[in-house]
């Protein structure tokens, strides 16, 4: 198993980058996520993934750890190949992706190009509970203390009896016009006076 390449750019496309490391030249597949971040020439460091299939064995190159360890749940889910968790990641940042998944946003995956309702649902379920206990990236859309409140809030909402999806709308209303610095016991006295 490769763990990086770091090498010097031959060639860079959005599809794929040859690196020349050390005289050897690596094709590594790559997202648009990833083509963006990497530099147009010179030297170069992508976290790596190989894909051991019958008929090809297959390189896939990421900018970041994040973005290969989303691409890596991706892939686990039943009926996500590899070539569509790529095409996820070149749609939309993995952050996004770790949102949608956490909020349940079956419209958001659905919009990928290549994801029906039913891989758009199975993706949530199978991860929800994985990507809801990491934190993916200081860039990431819900940072630690955000998630963490947001978790313990709808619990306590859902421990009283309030259904899920409303209890999180409510939640993310009251987080936006707030921010980070409400507490707990603030947030969820906030909602139900909502309610």
């Amino acid at each position: 198993m490769y763990e990086y390449f770091q090498g010097k750019i031959i060639e860079k496309n959005p599809a794929y980058v040859v690196l020349d490391c050390n005289g050897i030249g690596y094709l590594l597949n790559i997202s648009i996520n990833t083509f963006d971040k990497m530099p147009n020439s010179g030297d170069c460091k992508l976290f790596a993934h190989q894909s051991i299939r019958e008929d090809a064995h297959v390189l896939y190159g990421f900018a970041d750890r994040d973005e290969r360890s989303m691409f890596r749940d991706l892939i686990s889910v039943s009926g996500v190949g590899a070539a569509t968790a790529r095409v996820m990641l070149s749609s939309i940042t993995p952050s996004e992706i770790q949102s949608s998944i956490f909020n349940g946003d079956v419209n958001r995956l659905k919009a990928v190009k290549g994801i029906g309702e039913k891989t758009a649902q199975r993706i949530i379920v199978d991860l929800k509970n994985k990507v809801g206990k990491e934190n993916i990236g200081s860039a990431s859309i819900l940072s630690g203390v955000h998630n963490n409140l947001r978790s313990e809030a709808l619990n306590a909402l859902e421990t009283l009896g309030f259904v899920r999806n409303a209890a999180e709308k409510a939640i993310d209303k009251i987080m936006r016009e707030e921010g980070n610095s409400i507490s707990l016991e603030e947030l969820v006295k906030k909602v139900l006076k909502n309610f």
